[in-house]
């Protein structure tokens, strides 16, 4: 192994990037209905709200083929473009370096680093998030056994790189579409809660919970799959791209430091 890689350790690497599995998944989900303006709001073109403003905030735990073991959350948005329908990824947390690379530079998942929990005790379950604050916290009564399930699941995404002298975007962003294939040991669904709080860095707060569907937890298997669908001009896609980072001027430790008491420090 070097700092140049050989043809056969290439070979390797694109083997595993091509094809990553994510094993012994522990997911706990709340489904929630926002208001529409917010989902019209939050969604970069050319995706568009789907037939109603469902999100879902997300708690797990994996291993893995590529990244090895980690644990985090996300927030999925319902979407569609040009007549398919899946989730947006809006915010995305973890715990390891490499399950951010790969996810953030393969997929194009707005992922940063947290904390996370999971906890079980009969029918009950709790899952949160944690950084700086606790941005997602969950909690489930699980009474319904659904059994072993086969099914499938898919993504949006979007991948956007910061110019090099840090005015706009290098390129128009690219948006992915990855597709996951689950095997799935244990489903349960029932009842539950989610709050949403928030810094300047991460405002998930300003999605209002308005009503709650759902709690469903999952284990087993994840199969992914990833490709390039489409394009958004890189001006159109800006506003979205800063909303997906930390807002750097907050973590100005010069002397000139924000008084916002929202820009909270990262830990």
């Amino acid at each position: 192994m070097g700092l140049v890689r050989t043809p056969e350790e290439i070979e390797s690497i694109q083997a595993t990037l091509s094809a990553p599995r994510f094993t012994s998944a522990e997911m706990l989900s709340v489904e929630f209905l926002t208001r529409p303006e917010i989902v019209e709001r939050v969604l970069p073109p050319p995706l568009e709200p789907a037939e109603e403003p469902l999100v879902s905030a997300m708690v797990g735990r994996w291993q893995s083929n590529c990244v090895g073991d980690y644990d985090g959350g996300a927030i999925y948005v319902s979407a569609a473009h040009e007549g398919v329908e899946a989730t947006y990824v809006l915010a995305m947390y973890m715990s390891t370096d490499q399950a951010i690379i790969f996810g953030r530079d393969i997929f194009g998942e707005p992922k940063k680093q947290s904390t996370s929990g999971l906890n079980r005790a009969g029918s009950r379950m709790t899952g949160w998030i944690h950084r700086g604050v606790r941005l997602i916290d969950l909690e489930a009564d699980l009474t319904t056994d659904n059994g072993p399930v086969e099914t499938s699941g898919a993504n949006f995404n979007f991948k956007a790189q910061p110019a090099s002298d840090g005015s706009g975007l290098e390129d128009d962003a690219i948006l992915t579409f990855a597709e996951f294939d689950m095997s799935l040991t244990t489903s349960l669904s029932g009842t539950g809660t989610v709050r949403l709080g928030g810094t300047i860095h991460d405002p998930l707060d300003e999605i209002e919970v308005v009503e709650v569907r759902q709690a469903t937890y999952i284990e087993g298997t994840l199969a992914a799959r990833c490709r390039s669908i489409a394009r958004t001009p890189a001006d159109e896609f800006l506003p979205f791209a800063y909303g997906r980072l930390d807002y750097w001027p907050a973590l100005d430790t010069t002397g000139a430091r924000s008084t916002d008491p929202s820009a909270v420090a990262l830990t």
